[in-house]
């Protein structure tokens, strides 16, 4: 069988512009015609510790170029399955523009970039930027009915209010709790001293959070622990890369030792993925300059890639039946 990366240009990872996976950039917002769409949102100014997750979108963008399969997708031998093949259209819509020390245009304008994938119909892929991006992303989705929140992560990001600080990335999962379309969240890899104080605990559990840290996750296992979202909930996926152990994913600017390894997050998000229909990712706080063997950026763009193609190959099962 002959496919159709064989001819014509050779295109290998380190050539070419750096669009997510090397798939077409969309400029015209009002012209995305796609299956998911890759939207940066290169915003920093809500950290409390060390910033650089401004160039998250852009490490990201390098490092998943190492995964661009062609148009024959990637054969995973232990599923024998083909993730992510032609009949998956992936465009990169670029990044939000972002406003410096402006905080509240700046996510103004990455809520309107995920609207704009939502009215295409397409799937949207938020890559941070702190996990303040988290909250305009969220908010996209006031139209689109009832939604859960699966939170892979070291930090609750439960805190109301500090310092008259509402919206920076200490608060993003207690504004979710929040809006009238989230029905719940499920949060889990909270672990180690946290910045939510106790009473932050007590109110997530209160407005509908189940709060599981890396060590609870493990006892359960993957499957018990995909069984704790609701079942048919229709879910949005936010994970922060310091939800993993910081021996593997070091670029990040709050790290928290005791994470997770890879292929426990992996086959978390492949049961989701089987069991709900995942309505949108972000996947936020890498800080690609803390990181200088460029590890954190590849492993976020690995899961980035596996999870949009447990995603796809869920839904092609599903219309099969």
């Amino acid at each position: 069988m002959t496919h159709s990366y064989q001819t014509g240009r050779l295109n290998l990872p380190f050539t070419g512009i750096c669009t997510f996976a090397k798939k077409p950039y969309v400029e015209d917002w009002a012209a995305i015609d796609a299956d998911a769409a890759i939207l940066g949102a290169p915003f920093d100014a809500g950290t409390q510790y060390r910033a650089g997750a401004r160039f998250g979108p852009r490490g990201v963008r390098e490092a998943s170029t190492l995964f661009s399969f062609g148009h024959a997708g990637a054969y995973d031998h232990e599923d024998d399955a083909t993730y992510l093949g032609s009949d998956v259209r992936i465009v990169d819509i670029g990044d939000a523009d972002i406003v410096h020390t402006d905080t509240i245009q700046s996510h103004a304008n990455i809520e309107t970039g995920v609207r704009a994938i939502l009215a295409a119909g397409a799937l949207p892929v938020v890559i941070g930027g702190d996990h303040s991006v988290n909250i305009p992303a969220l908010r996209a989705f006031d139209d689109q009915g009832d939604i859960h929140v699966l939170q892979i992560d070291a930090h609750l990001d439960f805190v109301d209010e500090r310092h008259g600080v509402r919206v920076g990335h200490g608060n993003p999962m207690r504004r979710a709790a929040e809006l009238p379309f989230v029905t719940g969240l499920t949060q889990i890899g909270i672990r180690n001293v946290s910045s939510t104080a106790r009473d932050g605990y007590e109110d997530a559990r209160r407005m509908g959070s189940d709060i599981l840290s890396v060590r609870q996750s493990r006892a359960l296992g993957t499957q018990a622990l995909a069984e704790r979202i609701p079942a048919g909930a229709r879910v949005y996926i936010t994970l922060d890369i310091d939800a993993f152990c910081p021996s593997i994913a070091p670029g990040t600017g709050t790290p928290s030792h005791g994470g997770f390894l890879y292929y426990e997050v992996l086959e978390l998000l492949q049961a989701v993925a089987q069991r709900h229909e995942v309505v949108g990712i972000d996947l936020v706080e890498v800080a690609p300059d803390y990181d200088p063997t460029g590890s954190t950026t590849i492993l976020a763009a690995q899961v980035l890639m596996n999870l949009l193609g447990f995603i796809f190959h869920a839904r092609s099962e599903c219309g099969n039946r």
